[in-house]
């Protein structure tokens, strides 16, 4: 089957070495796994890190979003069935996305919704399951909740905050205020249902001083957070909660004491890498996504298709990926 892996960590996206076109063999599943023929893939920062960090001795396959049609099901497999069309994002332990067939735990699939194609629907599993894990699980936001508290969102245009921007407009009281730094992004991040969008190539508790707006009551840092670490701790009020998902090279939780924040990680991979009791809410999460997309609550985060899911294309995703300059994601449909 065709696949696209990266042979040797660190090169330069532009190096044409940096992803490669390879054959893999067929896999044949496991127990509890689905055999899946990809159809759409999407690009997320994770790809970019392990392509660029993480040694390899033989080929590895990247990818952690997929939309695909289930060929095969293992024994023990009871939520799916062949023919079924689905969404993921896979687990980091297991080869990746971008390769024609793909073995995924049908605990952690969900069926795709029928409103999309495969490449809007590419966009959203591993940003959806990252955004409702980091609101309702890290957070503590219940549903419907959160009436007279705010959530300020950094970098609320990516894809992440694309997601978690629709979801805490659509599914809390809470209100949304969301970071952009130009203007097609903060005309995104509003069409999306953000309350309030600041900018965060500014100091942000100055931004939210100068916008009105008190201090908030939780913060989801989906970038660059080494760098708005301290603005956001002054922008917090005492004993408010404090997200991240990005990896700062250095954080000191001390300054959080005075005011009693508490500190909370989100890593959307932590159920399936340790296989966690609770592994198979991802698949009950992706199952409320699908509806909530089809009854029309929520949309794709699709910022710019690549076209077929070859090497050259997947370089083209990276670089744009890597610039931090992307609007949603960036997708990628079809072998040729």
């Amino acid at each position: 089957m065709k696949a696209i892996a990266y042979t040797r960590h660190g090169l330069s996206i532009d190096d044409p070495q940096s992803l490669v076109d390879i054959d893999l063999p067929m896999p044949l599943p496991g127990p509890r796994d689905l055999l899946v023929q990809v159809h759409a893939v999407s690009v997320n920062p994770v790809d970019t890190k392990i392509r660029a960090n993480a040694a390899t001795t033989e080929p590895r396959v990247l990818g952690w979003d997929a939309v695909g049609v289930v060929q095969a099901v293992g024994a023990d497999v009871t939520l799916f069935k062949a023919g079924d069309a689905v969404f993921y994002a896979g687990s980091i332990k297991r080869p990746g996305s971008n390769s024609e067939y793909q073995l995924v735990d049908e605990r952690i699939v969900g069926h795709k919704p029928k409103t999309l194609g495969d490449a809007a629907a590419a966009a959203l599993p591993l940003t959806a399951i990252t955004a409702w894990e980091l609101l309702f699980d890290r957070l503590g936001v219940p549903e419907g909740g959160g009436a007279g508290q705010s959530l300020l969102i950094v970098g609320a245009a990516g894809g992440v905050g694309s997601m978690l921007t629709q979801l805490a407009r659509q599914l809390t009281r809470l209100t949304v205020i969301g970071t952009a730094s130009r203007p097609e992004t903060v005309d995104w991040v509003r069409e999306l249902g953000a309350h309030h969008v600041l900018d965060h190539s500014r100091p942000l508790a100055a931004e939210l001083a100068s916008n009105g707006l008190p201090p908030v009551d939780m913060v989801a840092s989906l970038t660059q957070t080494d760098r708005h670490y301290t603005q956001l701790i002054e922008a917090l009020k005492p004993q408010g909660r404090f997200a991240l998902i990005d990896d700062p090279a250095v954080l000191d939780a001390r300054p959080l004491k005075s005011k009693s924040l508490s500190l909370h990680w989100e890593l959307m991979f932590t159920r399936s890498s340790f296989e966690t009791p609770d592994m198979q809410r991802q698949h009950e999460l992706l199952e409320r996504v699908s509806a909530l997309v089809d009854q029309g609550v929520l949309k794709t985060t699709l910022g710019e298709d690549f076209g077929t899911i070859n090497a050259a294309n997947l370089r083209r995703a990276h670089a744009l990926v890597e610039s931090g300059r992307a609007r949603g994601k960036a997708v990628l449909a079809g072998f040729v």
